[in-house]
């Protein structure tokens, strides 16, 4: 599964050819979380809350490259990197 970005120990993927709805995982240490990239809501798993207000915080600010990364998945293209969270 390809990763997208990195930050603060967040590893932020996506696999190819994933079933909709257009999302993305999370995984910081041993919790992983499935976010909904419209929505940004949780599909599944759980996480700290530390660490999925840093997700969150970093899917609102690259809502449209994930959009783009997610075409790129279901079109079985590599996606691009996205810068992490500052």
């Amino acid at each position: 599964m390809p990763i997208i970005s990195t930050f603060y120990g967040i590893i932020i993927q996506m696999y190819w050819d994933d079933h909709a709805p257009p999302h993305f995982h999370a995984v910081y240490a041993e919790d992983e979380v499935v976010i909904e990239i419209r929505t940004l809501g949780i599909l599944r798993g759980k996480m700290s809350r530390r660490g999925l207000a840093l997700v969150l915080e970093w899917a609102q600010e690259h809502r449209e490259e994930l959009m783009e990364d997610w075409e790129l998945c279901t079109q079985h293209q590599s996606p691009k990197k996205i810068s992490p969270l500052l």
